[in-house]
């Protein structure tokens, strides 16, 4: 099969974690040896790059053409105009990408399925590219598109289109194909076909050697919390938690983001600020030493449709605390996963750390729940999925 991925969520030279975890559904697709595919991962347009610029200065810097672990990535330039971005993104989208995709189908890579991530702006585009070139596509929605996008009107119109002349959409959690189901899409095309984990790359490594590898005290509880620093990653609420945990509790905040500042200034307001520890972005290819090394990872997002880092840290061996939300009841859904708040607060976070603590899960039972997760059947239902559709079309 020869599956052209389209979405704005993939890593790049200048962003090597932004949309990770779509880029390793596909790698994982290749690896079967059933699978092509090249990827058209847009970015904005913005004319100057430099730090100064933020992350508009990384669009700018992003190469218009890379390879990434043996894939040919492009990414041609749209205009997100401020005010009226959000509903002219996939218009802009579409038009930015349209000369890229005909470019590939007259050098010879005439492509038998558009496979596009995040419903919107990216599905509506990818949806207005296959129309106009009379190919098939699908897909997956992630979260946000689909738990907070829909309130606006314009943009539920278009995602409701889209989901009506895709051949199938795909949610990587339960939770979002019975949102989609609610709006009013069909629900004979909708599947769920959930992220798996790669059970090579997050191993449990022994925790005093990761703290010792990591510059980290060895006697003392490690809570660690892992994401963009943004509101709805929730970093406050383990913040606000930490003076309601035991005194030897410390929090290690990995990620990076417009919050930073205000993180550090909450701390200081109540008083945590050496119990607080900003470790920056960590390479995907080190987090297994911090999940590792830490006595339990929270993920404290409002929004969240599969958090792969949850399953990450429990392919460690290390257990959760997480908000209960979207698709993360389906993976902390035995003790040894970990434990679910029972608000998203600091008092809830800090409930569920002694709930955990009471009982603490083994290691090695915590990552055989992980175990569950491999990538095997995800990506066979995907190939099965994906030829479905083009033998019918």
């Amino acid at each position: 099969m020869r599956i052209l991925l389209f979405s704005t969520l993939f890593p790049s030279a200048v962003r090597p974690i932004h949309g990770i975890f779509v880029e390793t559904r596909l790698r994982e697709l290749i690896k079967t040896g059933q699978v092509k595919a090249k990827v058209i991962a847009p970015v904005p347009w913005f004319p100057w790059s430099g730090e100064q610029f933020g992350e508009y200065g990384l669009f700018a810097a992003t190469p218009r053409f890379e390879q990434r672990n043996g894939l040919e990535v492009y990414h041609p330039r749209y205009l997100l105009p401020p005010k009226v971005g959000m509903n002219v993104a996939p218009h802009t989208l579409a038009i930015a990408a349209l000369p890229v995709v005909k470019k590939l189908i007259k050098e010879g890579f005439d492509f038998d399925l558009i496979d596009a991530h995040y419903y919107y702006p990216d599905g509506v585009a990818a949806s207005i590219i296959a129309k106009k070139l009379g190919k098939p596509f699908v897909v997956t929605a992630r979260g946000t598109d689909l738990n907070l996008i829909p309130k606006h009107a314009y943009p539920r119109k278009l995602i409701l289109q889209a989901a009506a002349d895709a051949s199938a959409s795909i949610g990587v959690c339960q939770a979002l194909m019975d949102s989609l189901r609610d709006l009013g899409a069909d629900p004979n095309k909708l599947n769920t076909l959930r992220n798996g984990v790669d059970l090579e790359r997050f191993v449990p490594e022994p925790r005093e050697a990761a703290r010792h590898k990591l510059g980290l005290p060895v006697n003392t509880k490690l809570l660690l919390s892992v994401g963009h620093l943004i509101e709805r990653k929730g970093h406050f609420v383990a913040i606000d938690a930490l003076p309601l945990l035991p005194h030897d509790v410390q929090l290690l905040i990995a990620g990076g983001g417009p919050d930073r500042a205000a993180l550090q200034r909450q701390a200081d307001t109540l008083g945590v600020s050496k119990r607080v520890q900003f470790v920056g972005v960590v390479p995907q290819t080190d987090l297994k030493w911090w999940y590792s090394a830490a006595d339990a990872l929270t993920l404290c997002s409002s929004r969240e449709g599969w958090a792969n880092v949850l399953l990450e840290a429990m392919a460690c061996g290390t257990p959760v605390i997480a908000t209960n939300i979207w698709g993360t009841p389906e993976v902390v859904s035995t003790l040894a996963a970990g434990v679910l708040m029972p608000e998203r607060s600091g008092r809830g976070l800090a409930q569920a750390w002694h709930t955990l603590f009471a009982d603490y899960p083994q290691r090695a039972a915590t990552r055989a729940h992980a175990d569950t997760f491999s990538w095997d059947a995800t990506t066979q239902g995907q190939l099965g999925l994906f030829r479905q559709i083009i033998a019918n079309h």
